[in-house]
């Protein structure tokens, strides 16, 4: 459980129906099973203990004394484990019968929880058995001691910060209010869903959407739990299809057919920072609630779940491409927006022959095309000085060509030379001085080309470079529309291969290679022997690693302790834990020595979940101390 961590197990086993005894010792060995494997929260499936389809004979009373008996023998054996478990059957009540899921927990029975909604439409005819389950629990005698019965009960950890679970069975996932809405807003951060979902055509798709939705709108971890083999087969079919989900992904699903277990590790911690930052969560209901502890051995859980290393980019490709087409539409109807705004038809852009300012320029090519207007309007302004290479120069120059854009060289090394003589900078002295004033005399000609051809400079630097602070103050990094200010450093280059991949250009998509090609460099720094001489990634780190440490920090609200732990996972075998600790360091840092620059940026869209906007989603003070980060990475 350290850092927030998990593990879930849904099992299905293999029953018998209507043989309580046969049922619990095969529930009882799938237990130790999960036990084994360090499930901490373990959910059977509804009315497992006697079988889902046993039809009239619930009506029987040996059965249900023999299920009660068995549940009382599968409780005795979870004593001295350390796990809650629940546990499906049916059980008698003032007269009444009701589906019930027992929460076990160290040879206790801590809770019953009975389905709310029953079913009695289409193939299900669970009125003719069961109740509705009340609300506000009640005590319930069972083996001598007095057990809370009702819907309205939340099983809490009383050593495991924020692991609260509520509990729902099937059919109440399935209705308009279901009780796992109120389980959450009081507290609950997990749910478990004890189940008998029968298979039909595109059923799984229906099923998998509704547990997905389930736990994105409640913002909590979901464990789906559904009867399988052995279940009657006279007129249904089920499949055993077990879900675990949090905030709306499926972490691990089962195949169907197949009684498996899965495993999967929910984060209650991230869970609780997204409920943390989203202030419209949920009002708590006007319900009575019982809260049941229990307690479990703190320890580190041996992860099953996988981090994507480059959490920014899908992994699939059609994902990918979706995703890309996606994110360059919103950049251009961003960007058109504000021509229809201004009313403007000019556009004045630095290009360089770097990844931004390609991917920046092909936006504003889009936007133009969308809105009418010329690319002629489109003023691509090459700038070469003294770190300029031959290569970037021709792709800029090529780049702006094929695009049908105006191309318009300017060199700035006299300007620039004239520059350090006014401020007495020796310039064979390679220092920031050096570097940034390059960087201020390019902002500079294109403020004032924008002027004089009544445009807008839109600006190329994108979300990593401001999330490190990697841009001069008042030189790339202000524009008058920032189209990549919401693009990490890691999707950059994705949506600048998916244009190549799909312009339908053979001389775009050739030029559009090389960039890809080329080194990520300011070129600020004089080239060697014609080959750049400063590589972005040798000075500030790998932004790969950056982008992740962003990704988890700012969308997870991951400590640095937990960071590094699951960066370790995501890299393993990419870079040795030194490497990842070393820029780990120079990550916060930099973040935080450089929010200033953060908190004065031009206007740009928001493209995806994580964003550094002073106006929207960080609303951080430039002078905030980062001394809780740093003192805690130094612990490492």
């Amino acid at each position: 459980m350290k850092h927030g961590f998990i593990k879930a197990a849904a099992v299905t086993p293999k029953i018998k129906v209507a043989d309580p005894a046969y049922n619990a010792a095969v529930i009882c060995e799938r237990l130790e099973e999960a036990y084994a494997k360090g499930a901490k929260i373990i959910v059977f499936p509804e009315l497992c203990l006697t079988g889902y389809t046993c039809g009239d004979l619930f009506l029987q009373e040996l059965l249900l004394e023999e299920a009660c008996a068995c549940l009382l023998k599968i409780a005795e054996a979870t004593r001295g484990r350390d796990a809650l478990a629940f546990i499906g059957l049916p059980m008698e009540r003032a007269g009444k019968l009701y589906n019930v899921a027992a929460a076990l927990w160290n040879g206790q029975i801590l809770g019953l929880v009975p389905k709310a909604n029953i079913p009695s439409y289409a193939e299900f005819y669970e009125g003719r058995h069961f109740s509705e389950g009340n609300q506000e629990p009640v005590p319930f005698m069972l083996d001598g001691k007095a057990i809370p019965f009702g819907t309205n009960i939340l099983f809490e950890c009383e050593n495991v910060p924020g692991l609260s679970v509520g509990c729902e069975i099937c059919e109440d996932l399935w209705v308009a209010n279901p009780p796992g809405t109120n389980h959450a807003v009081m507290g609950a951060t997990v749910i478990a869903n004890l189940s008998a979902s029968n298979e039909t055509v595109g059923k799984d798709e229906y099923r998998e959407l509704l547990v997905k939705s389930a736990s994105a709108r409640l913002i909590c971890g979901y464990i789906y739990t559904s009867a399988g083999e052995g279940e009657s087969t006279q007129d249904l079919v089920f499949g055993g299809h077990n879900l675990i989900a949090e905030n709306g992904t499926v972490l691990v699903q089962t195949k169907r057919f197949q009684c498996e277990t899965v495993y999967g590790d929910i984060d209650v911690q991230r869970i609780l920072a997204d409920r943390r930052r989203m202030g419209t969560f949920g009002k708590a209901p006007q319900a009575v609630y019982q809260k049941v502890s229990f307690r479990l051995n703190v320890t580190e859980t041996k992860l099953d779940r996988t981090f994507n290393c480059m959490p920014f980019v899908p992994g699939d490709e059609k994902a990918r491409y979706k995703r890309c087409e996606e994110i360059l539409s919103i950049q251009s109807y961003g960007l058109k927006k504000r021509y229809e705004h201004t009313g403007l038809a000019t556009a004045v852009i630095g290009v360089s022959g770097g990844l931004d300012s390609t991917l920046a320029l092909l936006v504003i090519v889009r936007t133009f095309d969308m809105l009418g207007l010329s690319r002629k309007g489109i003023i691509a302004v090459t700038m070469p000085c003294f770190g300029t290479t031959d290569r970037t120069y021709d792709n800029a120059c090529k780049l702006a060509q094929v695009l049908g854009t105006t191309l318009e060289e300017i060199n700035i090394r006299e300007a620039v030379r004239v520059h350090f003589r006014d401020i007495g900078q020796d310039d064979q002295v390679h220092d920031v001085t050096y570097e940034n004033a390059q960087a201020r005399e390019r902002t500079q000609v294109l403020m004032d080309i924008a002027n004089r051809r009544n445009g807008l400079v839109i600006g190329t630097g994108d979300m990593s470079e401001l999330a490190l602070g990697w841009a001069t103050y008042n030189g790339d990094h202000m524009s008058m529309y920032g189209v990549n200010a919401g693009v990490p450093k890691t999707l950059v280059r994705h949506l600048v291969q998916y244009y190549s991949d799909t312009c339908g250009d053979s001389r775009l998509s050739e030029v559009l290679t090389d960039v890809l090609d080329t080194p990520v460099s300011p070129e600020l720094l004089p080239p060697v022997d014609g080959v750049i001489s400063q590589k972005t990634e040798d000075l500030v780190g790998p932004y790969e690693l950056h982008d992740f440490f962003l990704y988890y920090m700012l969308r997870g609200g991951f400590p640095p302790a937990k960071l590094y732990r699951v960066a370790k996972l995501a890299f393993a075998g990419l870079y040795d834990e030194k490497t990842i600790l070393y820029w780990m360091k120079i990550f916060y840092r930099r973040f935080f020595a450089q929010q200033f620059k953060r908190s004065c940026l031009p206007d740009g869209p928001k493209v995806g979940s994580v964003a550094v906007s002073p106006r929207g989603d960080l609303r951080m003070p430039s002078d905030a101390s980062g001394r809780l980060w740093m003192d805690e990475v130094e612990k490492l």
